[in-house]
């Protein structure tokens, strides 16, 4: 599938993106290779292929999750740059 410059327009547009003339036809070529790559894909036949959900087969490696004792509070708050009142203080990240 090739795009038109109008859509690689409407693409950055939406991305808010500032191109020159040359970016967006080094893009137009990237992104119609990468659908055109896609639309081969779609053609492969995958009925006997199984669905899966992720790319590892085995189980999780992760310890179960089983609550235990808390740790105290002053442990906890040992290597906090910042606290007050018992909790972590941090910058705030909105105005």
């Amino acid at each position: 599938m090739a795009l038109s410059k109008k859509d690689v327009d409407h693409i950055a547009h939406l991305a808010r993106l500032h191109l020159s003339d040359a970016e967006k036809a080094r893009f137009r070529k990237q992104l119609s290779d990468i659908l055109a790559h896609v639309d081969a894909l779609q053609s492969l036949d995958t009925t006997d292929v199984p669905a899966m959900s992720g790319a590892i087969f085995e189980g999780s490696r992760l310890r179960e999750d089983i609550a235990g004792d808390a740790m105290p509070r002053e442990d906890l708050l040992r290597n906090a740059p910042d606290r007050e009142n018992n909790q972590f203080r941090v910058p705030p990240v909105l105005d």
